[in-house]
Formats: structure tokens, C-alpha cells, sequence
């Protein structure tokens, strides 16, 4: 199973690993981007950071991490775009839903958002709906 329950979310996180989710397709038909959520452990906090980047995968290149950023004017893009920091993983969670939409039944360890990309490919890039027929959070 991909997708983590709440528990292996929040153990994870203890653990000291991001969890993450994607979110899907921005942009344009003209220039496309994907965005993706993550929920990251530091020593002091838990910060929660949102990824915009250009949409230049295909069947044999998923890499997330590798595509250049969304907003190429951003260079704080390289890394993510900071959201917010929480004392703890269920108010990081919290937060990262909140302002993202981002929903609890689909957060996944760190590195599986590549394999929710490849899916979202696969399928042909649909722009309203995941490839499970589910809306994006950003359409919510």
C-alpha cells in the first residue's frame, strides 16, 4: 500500500523522515509545472514545505527533485518555498493541509511522491483528477 496511515505518518516524521504529497498539475497547457507537499524534521521543529516545478518528466524520468523550478525567478525555489514551522508532526500535518489542501489519507515517505508523478504521466497528465479519479487538492 502506498499511501501511509496516520500512524506510519506520524512515526516516520519521529523518525526523522519527510513525508510527502503530491498535489498535481499547474500552469498552463503552455507551460506546465506539478507542485508537491512535504513535511520535513529538523532538529528544532517540523517545517512544511511546498515544491512548484516545471513539468519536463516523461515514462523514464520521474526525478522530482531534478526538474527545475516552477518560478524560475525564485531562487529559494531550488529548495521548496517554506510554509511554516510547528512544534510537532500533527501540527505540521495540520498546517500543510491547511494551506495546501493537501488531504490525511494521502501522504507518502519521502521518495514515493516521484512514483505518484510517473502514475500521474502514465495517465496522460489529467488536469481535474488524480489518476484513482480523485480531484486534485487544488481543485477541492
Amino acid at each position: 500500500m502506498r499511501y501511509l496511515a496516520e500512524s506510519f505518518i506520524v512515526g516516520a516524521l519521529r523518525r526523522g523522515r519527510s513525508v510527502e504529497q503530491f498535489l498535481g498539475p499547474i500552469g498552463s497547457s503552455e507551460r506546465r509545472g506539478v507542485t508537491y507537499v512535504e513535511v520535513r524534521p529538523t532538529k528544532a521543529a517540523y517545517e512544511v514545505y511546498v515544491h512548484a516545478v516545471e513539468d519536463v518528466g516523461h515514462e523514464a524520468f520521474w526525478d522530482l527533485e531534478e526538474f527545475p523550478p516552477f518560478d524560475v525567478e525564485s531562487e529559494e525555489e531550488t529548495f521548496g518555498h517554506l510554509l511554516a514551522q510547528a512544534e510537532g508532526p500533527q501540527a505540521a500535518l495540520v498546517t500543510a493541509e491547511a494551506a495546501t489542501r493537501a488531504l490525511r489519507t494521502r501522504w507518502v515517505n519521502e521518495g514515493v511522491v516521484q512514483d505518484e508523478y510517473r502514475d500521474f504521466v502514465r495517465a496522460g497528465r489529467p488536469a481535474v483528477t488524480a489518476p484513482d479519479g480523485q480531484p486534485w487538492p487544488s481543485i477541492r
